[in-house]
């Protein structure tokens, strides 16, 4: 079966990606499989300058998930063109930045900046996260601040492909994807991690030290599958799907409700070399259920 798939711009040996946050500039997973057998990954989260994120903890394992509060630490965008990138394979899978701001003036320099280098296939907004003060979370939860930054770095990313993150902490995810949609989004991405805690019930304390964090893992799935089914009947727009991915099955069922690729998180995490076998056990899976197509497959659910 032919893996490739083709959407937004963005074209991809096959539709398995990483999830920001989860993989870090992807050298880090060199040791555990070929970064250039996977359809691309998508690196940690960059900001105009370095962060050290939150203070620790910042992780805490739940039932069938993990609840973090990292902060989005990260080496800084010019730190990673200059010492990351070149490292990467970019010319043989795709690499997307994942971009974070304070301010839709913020992003629009990041995606001018990251527009000029050649080994970015796509920029990944986050206007989802929810483990930081500001920016993050907040302009994903308000139609209108959500199309203000889409259209801010439509307007700086050249050809480059603009990939809006969106959150799931919201009353009705549709809306949100329809302002992103309409400033010109090239391809949404759902979900992030939805927003819980953890507690200690002997120290009386709060497991993470930020109290809040964000819930990741096969937990989450029901829930990003409802969003990608919303979502792709509400907009005509691409979508990648991401939350809970941890089997061949799972690919499929996101491709089944409208996604037209997936992103690996958590299970990174449990297996590092998962994202790498999973190229291959998908190819298998579909082969077993007779899919000759991603594109006929796509959105083919019964109901």
């Amino acid at each position: 079966m032919d893996m490739k798939v083709s959407f937004g711009g963005l074209s991809l040996k096959n539709p398995i990606l990483t999830a920001s946050g989860t993989f870090g500039y992807g050298l880090e997973y060199t040791r555990f499989g070929e970064l250039a057998t996977l359809g691309g990954i998508v690196v940690k989260g960059l900001s105009l300058e370095p962060r050290v994120g939150n203070p620790m903890p910042r992780i805490a394992e739940t039932p069938s998930g993990m609840l973090n509060a990292i902060g989005l630490q990260n080496i800084g965008v010019r730190n990673f063109v200059e010492k990351r990138l070149p490292k990467l394979p970019a010319d043989q899978m795709a690499v997307i930045a994942n971009l974070y701001a304070c301010s839709a003036e913020e992003f629009a320099e990041l995606a001018g900046y990251l527009s000029e280098q050649p080994g970015v296939a796509a920029l990944e907004v986050n206007i989802s996260c929810p483990n930081v003060s500001s920016g993050g979370i907040l302009f994903g939860q308000d139609p209108k601040m959500a199309a203000r930054v889409t259209e801010a770095v439509k307007r700086r990313a050249g050809d480059k492909p603009v990939i809006i993150k969106l959150s799931p902490n919201v009353t009705d995810i549709t809306e949100i994807a329809r302002a992103a949609a309409g400033a010109g989004a090239d391809i949404l991405c759902l979900i992030n991690t939805l927003s819980g805690m953890a507690v200690d019930a002997r120290t009386r304390r709060p497991r993470l030290a930020n109290v809040i964090g964000g819930l990741s893992g096969p937990a989450i799935k029901p829930v990003a599958l409802r969003c990608v089914h919303q979502v792709s009947r509400a907009v005509d727009v691409p979508i990648i799907g991401v939350g809970g991915i941890a089997s061949a099955e799972d690919v499929l069922e996101f491709i089944l409700v409208g996604a037209h690729a997936i992103q690996v998180g958590t299970a990174n995490f449990i297996r590092p070399d998962f994202v790498f076998r999973l190229v291959d056990e998908l190819e298998r899976l579909c082969e077993a259920y007779g899919i000759t197509s991603f594109d006929e497959y796509r959105g083919s659910l019964r109901l």
